[in-house]
């Protein structure tokens, strides 16, 4: 249990004057997360306003990684830009049952056991079982902050799942935007680096249009030899251009028609109305062609072996050699050719750094 022993150690070095039940808390949203909070997302929402409004000040640090799957997350987000709505929208994603959190809590609550007895917390071991007895009479419930706690930090935060904290930069970008005018974001990266979740979120955060680049494939008369040897010359940039970047700069419903990879042949129009959130979501998205044409844009960072098994996992192993063999050093290619990393507006990595 090291990250255990490593993350209650960084808890009584952030805060000194934690007492025992502030351990306790730490390991219950350790093993629990928050899904004893959540009622509803209004009155998520109207807690987090409301609790925002009221705090003089904030302790540091602005995320503090708990012993699992979540992150306390403080309420000084909201001061970078990031809106409430999407903070509690975040919050009751985070709320689901936790099956194992039990056997998880009594994990973690030994490993506090061997720590208090080596002297690396400082605690009593008999004040540690006199309240463990009676915390485990209670059905391990949920527990506050101590008075002590409360009156040295003044804690305002939120507990969300560990995987969305990497896109907090993003989603506040995304609401200073939209707090002013409608917006347009591109997401740019690799094959399985994440586009599609992070699009699928996205349209569930904010109930925006999504656009995939896979719908503009070239169709198999257009692809020439010279066209294919371009950098991105295999997507079809002019239908790009002229069915939904031109219609979206002048803000007005559209349609267009997505390519079929199992017809290679284009579909029946996809109407798009117009929203305040347009997702542009794939590799070549940020073509220089039309990157000029978006608000936002975002790179998905992913290592090669991350992607290597990631592709074996989500394809047959005919078309996960076609990836690793031609589609992914096409990709790469055009990555490097056109820098495209470095002329997004910003860059996320493969996972959450502590």
């Amino acid at each position: 249990m090291e990250q255990t022993r490593r993350l209650l150690l960084r808890q009584y070095q952030l805060y000194p004057a934690a007492e025992l039940t502030d351990l306790f808390k730490f390991l219950f949203q350790s093993a629990f997360g928050c899904e004893h909070l959540v009622s509803s997302p209004e009155r998520a929402i109207d807690y987090i306003r409301k609790e925002y409004d009221a705090s003089t000040s904030f302790c540091p640090p602005e995320v503090t990684e708990l012993d699992g799957d979540y992150c306390r997350v403080s309420l000084s987000c909201l001061q970078n830009g990031l809106a409430p709505e999407t903070l509690g929208k975040l919050f009751c994603r985070s709320s689901k049952h936790e099956p194992d959190g039990k056997k998880r809590l009594t994990e973690m609550l030994t490993t506090a056991r061997e720590m208090i007895a080596e002297g690396a917390l400082p605690f009593s071991a008999e004040v540690f079982e006199y309240n463990l007895t009676l915390w485990k009479e209670n059905d391990f419930c949920p527990v506050h902050h101590s008075e002590t706690f409360r009156n040295a930090y003044h804690p305002a935060y939120r507990v969300i799942a560990k995987e969305y904290v990497r896109l907090l930069p993003l989603l506040a970008r995304i609401d200073q935007a939209l707090a002013k005018s409608s917006c347009t974001l591109a997401i740019e990266g690799g094959s399985a680096s994440g586009k599609s979740t992070l699009s699928t979120l996205l349209s569930e955060l904010y109930d925006c249009n999504v656009i995939h680049m896979d719908d503009f494939f070239l169709r198999p008369e257009q692809r020439t030899a010279d066209r294919l040897r371009e950098i991105g010359g295999n997507i079809d940039r002019e239908r790009f251009l002229t069915e939904v970047l031109h219609p979206l700069s002048e803000s007005e419903p559209f349609s267009y028609r997505p390519f079929d990879c199992s017809t290679q042949a284009l579909r029946e129009p996809i109407q798009i109305p117009r929203k305040p959130l347009t997702v542009i979501e794939g590799v070549y998205s940020m073509h220089p062609a039309f990157s000029d044409c978006y608000d936002l844009s975002v790179f998905l960072d992913i290592a090669p072996a991350t992607q290597k098994q990631r592709v074996e996992k989500r394809n047959s192993p005919f078309f996960a050699q076609k990836y690793l063999e031609t589609w992914i050093p096409m990709e790469n290619r055009y990555f490097t050719e056109t820098d495209a990393k470095n002329r997004c507006t910003l860059s996320i990595p493969e996972e959450f750094n502590p």
